[in-house]
């Protein structure tokens, strides 16, 4: 019965699945802080040249 168990590896795939899914959350949450960053020093470099452009 113990041998059984130990041998037994059906939910090692649906762990496995897990680990990937999880991976893939993490790289997207990371490339969307960083996509973030860049459009938020975007935004605000453009929001100076109207600032500079409106004022004379």
């Amino acid at each position: 019965m113990i041998w059984r168990f130990l041998k037994d590896d059906s939910g090692a795939t649906a762990i496995e699945y897990g680990l990937i899914a999880t991976l893939i959350a993490a790289a997207i949450v990371g490339g969307f802080s960083q996509l973030a960053s860049q459009l938020q020093a975007l935004w605000g470099d453009n929001n100076g040249e109207i600032q500079k452009g409106l004022n004379p």
